[in-house]
C-alpha cells in the first residue's frame, strides 16, 4: 500500500530488500489502520517525524507467518507474528511500513503470538500504546492510574480494559459520540456534559483532541495529572492560571516499546486481558482506498482490518 502523495494511495508492486541472518520474511495476512498516525499521514498533516516524506508505506499493526528465517532470526518458519512495520521497500519510505502483503524484518523486531489471537493481534501495538500510558516504561513507578479517561475509541477501550484487568475500577469513561458509549464492561461511558466532576486526580486523554487542555484542567483535583496518551496533530495549549491553581501537572506518553508489547501479548495470550469486539469492519487489501475513507469518516468503525490473502 503505497501513499504516493497525500490522499494519493495505491495498491504496487515493490521490490523488497534482500533478507540478512537476523532477518524473518513474513507473509501478512492481516494489517490494521489507524485513525490516528495514519490520518495524518493519509491528509498530509503529520509533525515533522524521522524519515517523513512521500512516497511511502504506512501501518504497523500487521500479523502474518515467517515463511523465511534466517539463522540469527530467532524464528521458524510457520511461527505466526506480529510486525509493528517494517523498513524494506528501497527508496520507498517505509513510515511505518506495515501494510503489504510480504515484509522483510529483524527477527527482533517480529514478536511471536498465540493462534488464537488470529485476527486480533492487530491490535497489540494499540495495547502496548496504552500500557505504555499506565507504566511509564518501569521509568515512574508512581504512576496513578487513570480515574477519567477521555475518548472510548479503540485505545480508550484498551485503556479502559487494562485498568480493569489490573484492579482498578470506579473510572470514568467521556465520550461525546453517544455510538461509541457502548461496550464497557466494569466501568461507566458518559456524556461529558452530563459529568459535573471536578476533581479528578489522574485523566487520561486519548481524544487527539489538542484543543482540549482548559476544558481538561477545570476538572482536575488540586495536584492532578493530566496525561496525553494520544497523539496530536496541532499545536497544544492551555490558559496558565487555572492549571497555576490547581499545581497542575502534564505528563506525555511516549511511544510504547517492546517490554509493553510482551506485557500485553502476554496478558492477551493468558486470556487476562480481551480483544473482542474492537475490530468492527473487515476489507479486502485491494478495496483499500474505500477501506481507508471509511476508517476515518465512519464513527461506527472502530477498527478497519485490511485482509491481504488474496491480494498478492
Amino acid at each position: 500500500m503505497v501513499l504516493e502523495q497525500p490522499r494519493q494511495l495505491v495498491l504496487a508492486d515493490l521490490s523488497l530488500d534482500r533478507p540478512g541472518a537476523d532477518d524473518v520474511v513474513v507473509d501478512v495476512d492481516w494489517s490494521g489502520i489507524s485513525t490516528g498516525t495514519e490520518r495524518l499521514l493519509y491528509d498530509g498533516r503529520m509533525p515533522t517525524f524521522p524519515g517523513m516524506g512521500y512516497p511511502l508505506v504506512p501501518g504497523y499493526e500487521s500479523v502474518g507467518r515467517v515463511v523465511e528465517a534466517g539463522a540469527g532470526s530467532g524464528h521458524r518458519v510457520g511461527e505466526r507474528v506480529f510486525v509493528p512495520g517494517a523498513r524494506c521497500f528501497g527508496p520507498v519510505r517505509g513510515l511505518f511500513g506495515g501494510a503489504a502483503s510480504r515484509l522483510v524484518v529483524p527477527g527482533s523486531r517480529a514478536l511471536a503470538v498465540d493462534e488464537g489471537l488470529g485476527e486480533q493481534a492487530v491490535l497489540l501495538a494499540l495495547a502496548a500504546t496504552a500500557y505504555h500510558a499506565v507504566a511509564g516504561g518501569g521509568r515512574r513507578p508512581a504512576i496513578v492510574p487513570p480515574d477519567l479517561i477521555v475518548g472510548h475509541g479503540v485505545l480508550g477501550r484498551l485503556l479502559a480494559r487494562l485498568a480493569v484487568a489490573a484492579g482498578h475500577g470506579g473510572f470514568t469513561v467521556w465520550e461525546r459520540d453517544a455510538s461509541r458509549r457502548d461496550g464497557a464492561d466494569g466501568y461507566a461511558v458518559v456524556d461529558p456534559a452530563d459529568d459535573p466532576r471536578r476533581d479528578y486526580h489522574a485523566i487520561y486523554d486519548v481524544s487527539g483532541d489538542a484543543g482540549i487542555l482548559d476544558t481538561l484542567v477545570q476538572r482536575l483535583a488540586p495536584g492532578g495529572e493530566i496525561v496525553l496518551a494520544g497523539f496530536y496533530a496541532e499545536r497544544l495549549g492551555f490558559d496558565f492560571a487555572p492549571a497555576f491553581m490547581r499545581e497542575a501537572q502534564i505528563r506525555c506518553a511516549a511511544e510504547w516499546q517492546r517490554a509493553d508489547l510482551l506485557a500485553v501479548n502476554q496478558l492477551a495470550s493468558e486470556g487476562r486481558f480481551s480483544l473482542d469486539g474492537l475490530i468492527t469492519h473487515h476489507a479486502d487489501a485491494r478495496s483499500a482506498a474505500g477501506a481507508y475513507r471509511t476508517a476515518f469518516e465512519d464513527t461506527r468503525c472502530l477498527k478497519m482490518v485490511l485482509d491481504w490473502r488474496t491480494a498478492a
